[in-house]
């Protein structure tokens, strides 16, 4: 059994990738299950107003296309992730400080936040000292208050369906 581990990590080593921890992959796989596209549609688009959108910082909007041109950059898999991370968390956060208690959608984004609490444990160990530079400074970016002044406004289920999307394309292989 720990050969064919060694094996799988030693092949993804070559190929440039790094593995996710296991704990990553059964909280990514129990995001996935939130985030299907019926949950999604019913709980950030349904259940909002027609064309509702939260103001969010423009680095905050983490797409496909991004990640793509991270990658061409040379930027690893774990900087990737560890961004996405950080990226995701803020954006459901972003959509449930719109929420009042008694919405529909409360529950749904609190169980949300709950799965990226759960990850940001996993995520702890790094450091931003630790990625690269141009996602350490994505995240300061994320996180800085001053920042609000490049703010566009994004429907909340756009903001899930990247999220998701992202996810994906980052954990699909080592998950």
């Amino acid at each position: 059994m720990q050969q064919g581990y060694a094996a799988v990590l030693c092949v993804l080593a070559v190929l440039g990738l790094e593995a996710a921890a296991p704990g990553e992959c059964e909280l990514t796989r129990l995001l996935q299950d939130k985030l299907q596209y019926e949950m999604r549609l019913q709980y950030m688009k349904h259940y909002f107003p027609i064309d509702y959108t939260v103001q969010v910082q423009y680095e905050e909007v983490l797409r496909p296309s991004n990640i793509t041109r991270l990658r061409n950059g040379t930027v690893s898999e774990a900087a990737l992730r560890y961004l996405w991370f950080h990226v995701s968390s803020q954006a459901v956060l972003r959509i449930r400080e719109v929420l009042p208690e008694k919405h529909p959608s409360w529950k749904y984004t609190q169980e949300l936040c709950q799965l990226f609490d759960a990850l940001g444990e996993e995520y702890s160990k790094y450091r931003q000292t630790d990625v690269e530079a141009v996602v350490a400074d994505l995240v300061k970016l994320i996180h800085s208050a001053g920042a609000e002044n490049r703010s566009k406004a994004v429907r909340p289920k756009a903001l899930l369906d990247n999220c998701l999307k992202v996810m994906r394309m980052l954990y699909g292989v080592p998950c």
